[in-house]
């Protein structure tokens, strides 16, 4: 069973894929640039200790992100891999 999620929510090691990206402007456009863009499978690798920035893999590399840019993608996950709710 799938599970529409906000990124910040997924859990370490945790798939998905972006459903959504819902932030506009200058933050819209610099999510869109680094790859995250509807369809796209994620992976989330780990989060810093304070738990910002987060890891995300896209594709074949990975890059970090704030959380308040994270808020802004909406992800679908199996609703099998636990919740954070």
């Amino acid at each position: 069973m799938k599970k529409i999620i906000n990124m910040r929510k997924m859990l370490d090691n945790q798939q998905g894929i972006i459903k959504k990206i819902s932030a506009s402007g200058q933050i819209g456009k610099r999510i869109r640039e680094m790859g995250l863009v509807p369809e796209t499978p994620i992976q989330i690798r780990g989060r810093a200790p304070l738990k910002d920035p987060v890891a995300v893999k896209v594709r074949d590399f990975v890059l970090t992100l704030r959380n308040d840019e994270a808020s802004h993608i909406t992800v679908e996950v199996d609703a099998a891999e636990g919740d954070q709710e």
